[in-house]
């Protein structure tokens, strides 16, 4: 049976690839979730530097502007932290030195639950498919969450060990719980428009989308707007 994720936690870390990536994601839970008090670090791995159709613009001042446009985002959101890794686009990779980067994150944020991309969700119909930044990074939190983060021989100079009580894998082909967002859906479509540097209409047609799949998403638990996810209990906490 559908089932509503109805706890609020107090803490949690969002990790994602590229600077609009938590936004279209998960924004709506997150601005759910902070609303009721809840402490929400956003990372963001790339710094977005290839997120262009444009062969003439520069790298440098595009990672820029799209830093400056996920920091709006996080206002409206009501991000509490928002950090970068600053990798290049297309070069992420899950290995031991990006693992480390976010065991030390979720070690220092110590949050509750951590929400990431679906590594395995790869193929969505004929027409996307799940390009190899957000697998990698789907991966690389995973690895982070559980083990790692949980055991004081991983990576000790990262800080104390942090058990995460849950993941929650957003862009799945297979969710089992969903978040009620119709209070936050306006917050998430105005995050969504603050990433002018991806939209040659100026955002309208993803805002458009984003809003038809969180409906789409309600229908299936009964709510007007509610965001999808594949849950893991890792700790104790599990309810």
């Amino acid at each position: 049976m559908p089932e509503l994720f109805r706890r609020v936690p107090g803490s949690v870390v969002a990790i994602y690839a590229h600077p609009d990536d938590p936004d279209v994601s998960c924004g709506g839970t997150l601005a759910a979730w902070s609303e009721a008090g809840c402490e929400v670090t956003v990372v963001v791995c790339t710094d977005g530097d290839k997120g262009t159709n444009d062969p003439c613009a520069a790298g440098a001042a595009l990672a820029e502007r799209r830093a400056a446009e996920s920091e709006r985002a996080a206002a409206v959101l009501g991000v509490a932290h928002v950090e970068r890794l600053r990798y290049a686009d297309g070069e992420l990779a899950e290995e031991t030195a990006l693992r480390s980067r976010l065991v030390e994150v979720i070690r220092r944020r110590r949050p509750e639950i951590v929400l990431c991309p679906d590594p395995t969700a790869v193929f969505f119909g004929q027409e996307y498919f799940n390009h190899r930044d957000h697998r990698a990074c789907g991966w690389a939190a995973l690895d982070a969450a559980a083990p790692a983060a949980a055991l004081p021989l991983y990576y000790p100079e990262t800080g104390p060990p942090h058990q995460v009580a849950a993941v929650l894998l957003s862009g799945t082909l297979d969710p089992d719980v969903w978040v009620d967002i119709s209070r936050t859906i306006g917050r998430k479509d105005e995050a969504v428009g603050c990433h002018l540097s991806q939209f040659a209409d100026g955002g309208s047609q993803a805002r458009a989308a984003v809003r038809l799949g969180a409906a789409r998403a309600g229908g299936e638990v009964g709510v007007e707007f509610a965001e999808a996810y594949r849950r893991l209990w890792l700790g104790s906490a599990g309810e």
